[in-house]
C-alpha cells in the first residue's frame, strides 16, 4: 500500500519541477517581458505552432534552456503515460530539425518509457494486476509463446502502429521482461514513428491536420516493418524446435 503512494508523490514533484522551469523563462533582452503563460502542453496544431514560434526565438540565445525544458516535458509525458507524444515529436522537429530532433526523440522516448516501467515495477504492480487481469493474462501468454525470440517480438509490438504503448510500458515488468530488452525495443521499435513525426515537424507550418501525418501509405509501411521484425523470431523458434527434437 505504501509503495503506491510514491506514484502521486512522483507525479506532483515532477509537475512542480516542470512548472518551476517554465516559470523561470529567461528574457530575450533587457526590455522583453517574460511570458510564462505561453508555455503549456499543446492540444492542437494552433497551440503547437505558437509554442514552436516562441521557443524558436528563445533557442537562439537560450539553447540549453529550451533543450532542458523540451526534454523535461517529454520525459514527464512518457513517464506518466500522458497522451500527446505526437505533439512533442512535431515540436522536436520544429525546434531542432531532423538530425538533432530525431535521435533526441528516440532517446527521450526510451528513457521516459523506462521510467514508467520502473514506476510500475516498484509502485503499481499490484494495482495493475488487479484492474487489468485479462489483458495481462493475454500478454503473458504471448510473451511465453515468444520467449525464445522475445526481443524481436517486443520490436514487433512497438512497430505495430496500433499497439497500446502506455499499457506495454506498465505491464512489461509484471511479465518479467528484462529492462535492457525493454529499453532497446522501445528505442529501436519506435524509431519509424518518431522519424515520421519529427520529419513532419520540420515543416510544421505546412501541416493542416494531425491526420495528414498518418495516411494509408504510412500505416502500410509501419505494418510491413512490424511484420519484418517477426521474421528473425520465426527462424529462432524453428531452430530451437529442431534442437529440442535432436535432444529427445
Amino acid at each position: 500500500m505504501a509503495s503506491i503512494v510514491l506514484v502521486p508523490v512522483s507525479f506532483i514533484a515532477s509537475s512542480l519541477l516542470l512548472y518551476m522551469l517554465s516559470m523561470n523563462l529567461p528574457r530575450l533582452d533587457d526590455s522583453s517581458p517574460v511570458n510564462s503563460t505561453a508555455l503549456k502542453f499543446p492540444a492542437n496544431l494552433e497551440e503547437l505552432g505558437n509554442l514552436a514560434s516562441l521557443l524558436t526565438l528563445y533557442k537562439e540565445t537560450h539553447f540549453k534552456y529550451v533543450l532542458l525544458l523540451f526534454s523535461g516535458a517529454y520525459l514527464y509525458k512518457q513517464t506518466f503515460a500522458i497522451p500527446g507524444s505526437v505533439f512533442m515529436n512535431l515540436l522536436g522537429g520544429a525546434l531542432f530539425g531532423l538530425w538533432y530532433g530525431f535521435p533526441l526523440a528516440c532517446v527521450l522516448t526510451a528513457a521516459g518509457a523506462t521510467n514508467c516501467y520502473m514506476l510500475s515495477k516498484f509502485c503499481g504492480k499490484d494495482y495493475i494486476m488487479k484492474y487489468f487481469p485479462d489483458r495481462i493474462a493475454s500478454f503473458q501468454q504471448k510473451i511465453e509463446e515468444n520467449g525464445d525470440s522475445l526481443f524481436f517480438f517486443l520490436l514487433f509490438l512497438r512497430l505495430f502502429p496500433i499497439s497500446p504503448n502506455w499499457f506495454m510500458n506498465m505491464v512489461a515488468p509484471i511479465l518479467n521482461v528484462p529492462v535492457h530488452l525493454f529499453f532497446f525495443s522501445v528505442l529501436i521499435g519506435l524509431m519509424p514513428y518518431n522519424f515520421i513525426c519529427v520529419h513532419t515537424g520540420c515543416f510544421l507550418s505546412e501541416l493542416s491536420s494531425i491526420n495528414d501525418i498518418f495516411n494509408v501509405w504510412t500505416w502500410l509501411k509501419l505494418l510491413a516493418m512490424a511484420n519484418i521484425a517477426l521474421i528473425p523470431g520465426v527462424f529462432i523458434k524453428q531452430y530451437h524446435e529442431k534442437q529440442k527434437q535432436k535432444n529427445e
